[in-house]
């Protein structure tokens, strides 16, 4: 059996004791409170980023699961805290999820031609099932190795989010992924750009490199604006794709998700999942939205804030996770993980580069 390499946590879920006998609504408000507390100064120190830089290195969504993390290692939150705590990482990140779907549109990306949205799905495809087989390899537990997989092939925490909640990853499993593959993000930012002159790359092939590869749709933008015009239009156009892939990847982890091992024993025996372990709720959700976006049923002045509103939801959920890890086993325990996140990154490039001359994209 492989050994358990995830970081000791205290998941918001199981912080549920202790709690007082107010109404439901009242008990969630302390944790809450202390998630959007962490928000507003991780949304605050993003700001300050952009007006110093331009453009911010390290996104709130980050910063909030980073200052969450130093505030559990510092202090354990109070019982009062923790069933609002547990609402911020679960409910109000399935409902940021939906929310994303506003900010789609399938119309831009089927017109891109069939042999390169062939490619994505395929390097997609190629890049998932690398970083699990890498993470495996490397002793990191099977939920862990598809949260890797699933955050570098498709759009780093966004699917960690997405796909966490499908196939019952623990908390400290989703914090955990999502704090290694973010210093890698920010990684990837500043050091991609360095192909163009080493590897004599077109603005065009950069911007399939950039959208294949980089995380988050805010970094491809800072990954390709210093760069060209071209380079940003094309990685933010194949970004798009790689973050539709979401949807469909969720949907099959979820009919994996009965087969995988538990933590510690044998893997269960296979079950059927019903309609709700299937298709969950806010996948559907998510779809949907995208597709009334496509077919003109969501409103232009609507679609801002909606996606605005998905940010803040997902920046105090990731605050959220964050106060269940404590960084101090984290230490102890990152070096494999690193390993595994690094390796299946360094994949997927490789996989980029392949694509980018197989189809002759100059």
């Amino acid at each position: 059996m492989s050994p358990d390499v995830r970081p000791h946590t205290v998941p918001p879920a199981a912080l549920s004791g202790g709690e007082s006998r107010s109404s439901p609504g009242a008990s969630l408000l302390p944790g809450i409170g202390l998630c959007a507390a962490i928000t507003a100064l991780a949304m605050a120190a993003q700001g300050l980023e952009e007006r110093v830089a331009g453009h911010p290195y390290v996104e709130a969504l980050v910063l909030a699961i980073l200052i969450g993390i130093a505030v559990r290692t510092a202090w354990t939150p109070h019982p009062r805290f923790r069933t609002g705590i547990a609402f911020s990482a679960k409910q109000l990140l399935e409902v940021a999820v939906v929310l994303l779907g506003a900010s789609l549109s399938l119309g831009a990306i089927l017109a891109s031609g069939p042999a390169l949205l062939a490619g994505i799905v395929g390097t997609v495809v190629l890049g998932i099932a690398a970083s699990v087989t890498i993470c495996r390899l490397l002793g990191l537990p099977a939920r862990m190795a598809i949260l890797v997989a699933c955050g570098n092939a498709i759009c780093g925490n966004s699917a960690i989010a997405a796909v966490a909640p499908v196939i019952g990853a623990e908390p400290k499993d989703i914090a955990a992924a999502i704090a290694f593959t973010a210093v890698l993000g920010v990684l990837m930012v500043l050091g991609l750009p360095l192909f163009v002159p080493l590897a004599g790359m077109s603005d065009n092939q950069y911007g399939v490199l950039a959208g294949l590869t980089v995380y988050a749709v805010p970094q491809v933008l800072a990954a390709t604006v210093p760069v060209s015009l071209l380079s940003t239009q094309v990685g933010t156009l194949v970004k798009l794709v790689r973050v539709l892939m979401l949807g469909p990847v969720v949907v099959a982890f979820s009919l994996i998700a009965p087969r995988l091992p538990q933590a510690e024993g044998p893997a269960p025996a296979p079950t059927r999942p019903g309609l709700t372990k299937l298709v969950p709720w806010f996948i559907l959700g998510f779809l949907a939205l995208a597709t009334l976006r496509s077919l003109g049923l969501v409103p232009d002045p609507a679609v801002k804030p909606l996606t605005q509103l998905a940010g803040v939801l997902t920046v105090l959920s990731m605050a959220a996770l964050g106060l269940g890890v404590d960084v101090r086993v984290l230490a102890r325990v990152g070096g494999r993980v690193t390993l595994a996140v690094t390796a299946s990154l360094a994949v997927l490039v490789a996989l980029s580069l392949v694509l980018i001359r197989a189809l002759g994209i100059a």
